[in-house]
């Protein structure tokens, strides 16, 4: 391997992820390298600088046949294990197509989406919303494969965490917060669900694309009921948001209708997922939780507690 096979890694991006501990420098270390490999290995051109997002980079390349294409580095985790079965099983169907993979080193070579594009960049709201809803309509609309993460699984570990985080929040109206998303969450458990989900679908991971007009990026998936899939979408682009619980009811109201939820049950599972946050937020030493996920459970909390009676 030679100097110049090897690959760029942006400053900041090596600044910002080296913070998550030895193994994150260690794999950061390597990426220039690990780079080179690849563009050998599959006979790739670099065609243009390299982005990232919190944890993967990504490189505009060319393939042998000048195709354009992305390869995407990120360091295998448990979140991440699962993208090569899940973008498999969808096949490109409202998501980004597989190329090429490399389980070890969890390098994918992507179709290439337009970047510069995202849902995020659509100013109407119901638009937008509308996009994202069909597409998880489609994506949650299969069996999760064998072996994927289960949300049974996760929900009852967070449960079990509850005990011990509620006490580390000062405020007491977070700590009713909290324990209401865990009362949903005990309701939910026994029925946890088999569709496949993305996990982090909000405008930001949908982007334009050439075969269809928007297709989904950077899954992190894992077998669930669809209503764990709503939190990112209906807590995004709330900035300056006069009304944030219309807002959010308006959004949780078309997401369900789109994919045909019951909606106590999609209620009760967003709630898990506000859980799931909190119990992140708690778990880095934090003593409150984040505003804004506060805001949005509100109305979906006074969903559950006053059309369901849960």
């Amino acid at each position: 391997m030679t100097a110049s096979t090897a690959i760029g890694v942006p400053e900041e991006f090596a600044a910002s992820y080296g913070v998550n501990g030895p193994e994150a420098r260690v794999w950061l270390a390597r990426l220039p390298r690990l780079g080179g490999e690849f563009l050998e290995r599959w006979d790739l051109r670099p065609d243009g600088p390299a982005a990232h997002g919190m944890g993967s980079l990504v490189l505009p390349v060319l393939r042998a046949d000048r195709t354009p294409a992305v390869l995407k580095f990120q360091q295998v985790r448990d979140e991440n294990a699962g993208s090569v079965a899940g973008l498999l099983a969808w096949n490109g169907d409202g998501v980004v197509r597989l190329l090429d993979h490399d389980e070890e080193s969890g390098t994918q070579l992507l179709e290439r989406l337009d970047a510069s594009r995202p849902l995020s960049a659509v100013a109407d709201d119901d638009a937008a919303m509308r996009v994202l809803a069909g597409l998880m309509a489609r994506l949650t609309a299969i069996t999760a494969p064998a072996g994927m993460r289960r949300l049974g699984d996760i929900a009852t570990a967070m449960l079990g965490q509850v005990p011990r985080a509620v006490p580390a929040l000062r405020d007491r109206e977070q700590r009713r917060l909290v324990d209401a998303c865990a009362s949903a969450v005990r309701d939910l458990v026994g029925e946890p669900g088999d569709r496949l989900l993305h996990w982090d679908l909000h405008y930001d991971n949908i982007l334009a694309g050439e075969r269809e007009p928007w297709l989904a990026i950077d899954p992190e998936p894992l077998a669930g009921d669809p209503g764990f899939e709503l939190l990112p979408a209906l807590d995004n682009r709330l900035e300056n948001t006069a009304d944030v619980g219309r807002v959010v009811l308006r959004r949780f109201d078309l997401l369900t209708e789109a994919l045909g939820l019951d909606r106590r049950r999609a209620a009760g599972w967003t709630l898990g997922r506000v859980l799931q946050n909190a119990l992140w937020d708690v778990e880095d030493g934090k003593d409150a939780l984040d505003p804004v996920q506060v805001t949005v459970a509100a109305p979906i909390l006074r969903r559950w507690d006053e059309r369901f009676g849960a």
